[in-house]
């Protein structure tokens, strides 16, 4: 079961349709140079392909095991860990305060399909350490950041997210953890269920990011604050000194990923273990959500990863089985299955989706770069909606395809796929928890639907899908005519859209007439905002009263995207 990443396609992804060139443009990522970023992905690929995939089948089968209280990974986790360290791996997209190397979240999340797709059950500890780090970098304090943020972004400490309890799995506002104030820190108590490497041995500290309810706290999730609850307290070196009060009970038994740790967590047997209030009381969920929101990108992306993997391994065996003749052919001799026209069905239905999984995940890290380090406010606020609207879409839609390309794949296999022998199988039972953690699918369907489309009246949902058809808006016309986007071409028209273009700087010696709200093309009936009205040449339209030539008004007062 070997693994190569496709740098081919990453490449293909970062560039034509991530936007490599603009994000690395953007302030801060200067350092973001071809060069660089195709030595961060040639080297990457060597890691994941030399180190971590071939621990892959080995972790599934032996799992990681809880010995007198002890967690002890799969044979060579912590070794390769200790690798991934030292060679900074671990820092690539953080803050460069902190001890990151500031590189954009676009590069962070192409080589995090490296990882995923080489070996998921390890890949977990750095999805989970790079939510908290997230979250204590955003909502923790000056002090907090210089506790905990250069271990973790090191990776010499990790971090996990403790939500969910036994009565309380997506309902979170029936948490009954507790937190008691007890001088400058809290005392919490409690049990956590489906802790992802709440307990291990590859890390000399992990920094657990907890939700509590303090004593007087409302009822519902507005009463749930956030502690970081570390494993060993800091000496006053600032390294791991006592032991905290928690300990993992048990590791869940599981249908797959046995290589990644799902502990039950107890916290507070002996009195109360220590823990430190992130922010205000009462705003736990909302700093948590902060995290989650980076999971939940990171989950989607972890589907496409599944989803290469279980493809490689299906082409290399359709490539070397061999099983009945070609159809095609009058030769009686057996051939390879991939001759045979089912087969390729499902190899090309697998490649094709994959292919549009990794453009949108692509698409999506870079809008988070633009968020963060756009110059302008309002573009980067704008970006953001996309961002948050694009998350739910990517964590479900990926997560689902990831299964079902998995299941593609041991069906490629045919009897010898539902053979654990083979390995076909792994991929699809490590898959199947994509859809449920991180909030399940029907959960995202609702924030979606609940949230995010309505947030703005639908604006941002508009925007987006114009962008995605192709048609440029604003400064971004010329990205629209090098993708060939038309919008007179919907309604058979023909032609290039004179009069469209004028918002994105083509030619403006044609008279067009554009109303500033909403006005519909009368060519092409497109219901965006900004096309000129008689966009086609040929409509012959005149006026109407209220709408001015588009050439006459000034950029400056022309409605923002």
């Amino acid at each position: 079961m070997t693994y190569t990443a496709p740098l081919a396609d990453m490449r293909f992804a970062l560039r034509e349709m991530a936007g490599l060139q603009q994000v690395a443009a953007l302030p801060g990522y200067e350092h973001a140079t071809d060069d660089t970023v195709d030595a961060v992905l040639e080297e990457a690929a060597k890691l994941a392909g030399n180190g971590l995939a071939p621990l892959n089948r080995e972790g599934d089968k032996v799992g990681a095991k809880l010995e007198n209280g002890v967690v002890r990974t799969a044979p060579g986790f912590a070794a390769i860990y200790k690798e991934f360290v030292s060679g900074g791996w671990n820092s690539l997209p953080f803050d460069p305060e902190f001890g990151g190397q500031g590189m954009p979240w676009l590069l962070a999340a192409t080589v995090q399909e490296m990882w995923q797709a080489a070996n998921m059950g390890f890949g977990l500890v750095l999805l989970l350490n790079q939510g908290a780090i997230d979250a204590i970098h955003h909502h923790g304090s000056a002090e907090q950041k210089a506790a905990y943020l250069p271990k973790m972004i090191s990776g010499e400490w990790t971090g996990t997210m403790n939500l969910t309890e036994p009565q309380a799995g997506s309902d979170l506002g029936q948490l009954r953890s507790r937190a008691v104030k007890n001088g400058e820190h809290y005392l919490v108590t409690g049990q956590k269920i489906f802790i992802t490497y709440g307990e291990h041995d590859m890390a000399e500290n992990i920094v657990h990011l907890v939700l509590a309810r303090t004593p007087d706290a409302p009822a519902g999730v507005r009463g749930i604050s956030l502690f970081i609850v570390p494993k060993f307290l800091a000496g006053t070196d600032g390294n791991p000194g006592k032991r905290n009060d928690l300990r993992c009970v048990s590791l869940e038994h599981k249908l797959g990923i046995h290589a990644s740790p799902t502990c039950v967590m107890s916290f507070g047997d002996d009195g109360g273990a220590v823990g430190y209030l992130i922010g205000e009381e009462g705003r736990g969920l909302s700093y948590m959500f902060t995290m989650m929101n980076n999971a939940r990108l990171s989950v989607g992306i972890q589907g496409l990863a599944i989803a290469e993997r279980a493809y490689q391994q299906a082409s290399a065996f359709a490539k070397t089985r061999v099983q009945s003749k070609d159809d095609g052919s009058p030769k009686p001799e057996p051939v390879p299955i991939i001759h045979h026209a089912d087969v390729r069905r499902m190899l090309m239905t697998m490649r094709a989706q994959i292919e549009a999984m990794r453009a949108l995940g692509y698409y999506t890290a870079a809008g988070i770069d633009g968020a963060l380090k756009h110059p302008d406010k309002e573009t980067a606020r704008k970006t953001q909606d996309r961002v948050d609207l694009l998350i739910p879409i990517v964590k479900a839609w990926f997560t689902d395809l990831g299964n079902e390309i998995a299941s593609i794949g041991v069906q490629v296999h045919g009897g010898m796929g539902f053979i654990e022998e083979t390995g076909a199988a792994q991929h699809l039972r490590d898959a199947r928890i994509l859809p449920i953690y991180e909030g399940t699918n029907g959960i995202q369907a609702r924030d979606l639907v609940g949230r995010k489309v309505a947030k703005d009246g639908g604006e941002t949902m508009l925007a987006l899908v114009t962008e995605m058809r192709g048609l440029g808006r604003g400064d971004e016309g010329g990205a629209r005519r090098r993708s060939g986007g038309d919008p007179c071409l919907r309604a058979g028209l023909g032609g290039r859209a004179g009069g469209c273009d004028q918002m994105g700087g083509a030619s403006r010696s044609r008279q067009t007439w554009w109303r500033p709200w909403r006005a519909p093309c009368r060519s092409c009936g497109w219901p965006a905002r900004r096309w000129a009205v008689g966009c086609w040449p040929a409509a012959r339209l005149s006026p109407r009263p209220g709408w001015r030539p588009a050439t006459a008004i000034p950029p400056s007062s022309r409605p923002s995207s």
